[in-house]
């Protein structure tokens, strides 16, 4: 079936707008990127805003959906008055700076009948569907998580990631939980977290978060964002009848040491593909269960404060 196009503004053009979002759209015959709004960068052959409200407002009947790829901390007025607009909404993660606020959005969305799309892109994945079936009729004994990475690579100069509100460590780290939320066939509780936050900044650069499944088994995350050399973004869950192993953040997938599959970078391919069919049939999802475990991660857990940081 033909679809017509869907006319897409797209809100904030940092590093994971160019790097991931761009090449996705211009991917996606389903999407056509008439305007974009920053309040410094622009896009060549695309009409150019200083921010959402200017892009309503000259786009006026020109948009279908928009994008927001802004910090979290911004996000939920802009997309409250997307959907007072009109327009069908996709959020990249987290969806919101708190679970009620996420919870809100799900609610004003389903009023005005608008599509609400919470991407996770972390679970976009073969792998992570594959590694969902294999649990799905397990026990689980124990989950570790590692996750661990260089901020100055993966958020050079990024203030707002340590800023209050900006998620620090667990900005990351949240790609771990949402995998872990997809993949788990319980419920997971937060019991405890320890971090350690710069003197000189609002967010943890690093934490310890001990949680555990609806059925007991105990689940530890050892985060950071001060990890010298190679990334580790590894979800070891043990069971009754073996090992699995999920690595890469989500893109090698290990049975008792064994390589099962492996998948591509695809992604955010992924997610337009599912924003496109959501949109068609007028349907939302706004997954909000890793951004709970962040927050109850920061209001249960212990702060250290370290020495000052700087990028």
């Amino acid at each position: 079936m033909s679809y017509p196009p869907i006319r897409l503004g797209l809100v904030g053009l940092g590093k994971i707008a160019c790097d991931q979002h761009l090449p996705a759209i211009a991917g996606n015959s389903r999407f056509d990127l008439v305007a974009v709004a920053d309040p410094v960068h622009r896009l060549d052959g695309v009409r150019g805003y200083a921010g959402l409200a200017e892009m309503l407002a000259g786009e006026a009947g020109k948009l279908d959906a928009v994008a927001l790829c802004t910090p979290p901390a911004v996000r939920v007025p802009l997309a409250r008055a997307a959907i007072a607009a009109g327009l069908d909404v996709l959020l990249e993660k987290p969806p919101a700076a708190a679970p009620t606020q996420a919870q809100a959005l799900e609610q004003l969305a389903a009023r005005a009948g608008v599509t609400l799309y919470a991407a996770w892109h972390s679970r976009e994945s073969e792998v992570v569907e594959s590694a969902r079936a294999w649990l799905a009729t397990r026990s689980i004994s124990a989950v570790h998580i590692t996750w661990r990475e260089d901020v100055r690579k993966w958020h050079p100069g990024q203030d707002w990631l340590l800023s209050k509100g900006g998620f620090g460590v667990f900005d990351p780290a949240i790609n771990a939980f949402s995998i872990l939320t997809e993949i788990l066939p319980s419920g997971i509780c937060v019991e405890g977290a320890r971090m350690d936050v710069p003197a000189n900044r609002g967010a943890p650069t690093d934490a310890h978060v001990d949680m555990r499944c609806s059925t007991g088994a105990p689940i530890i995350a050892d985060l950071s964002i001060l990890h010298p050399g190679h990334q580790q973004w590894d979800i070891v869950v043990n069971t009754p009848d073996g090992e699995l192993v999920l690595r890469d953040g989500g893109h090698r997938l290990e049975i008792d040491g064994t390589l099962r599959q492996e998948s591509g970078n695809d992604e955010y391919a992924r997610i337009y593909r599912r924003f496109a069919d959501l949109i068609t049939r007028r349907e939302s999802d706004a997954d909000a269960r890793p951004l709970s475990l962040v927050a109850d991660a920061l209001l249960l857990g212990t702060v250290t404060t370290g020495p000052d940081f700087e990028f």
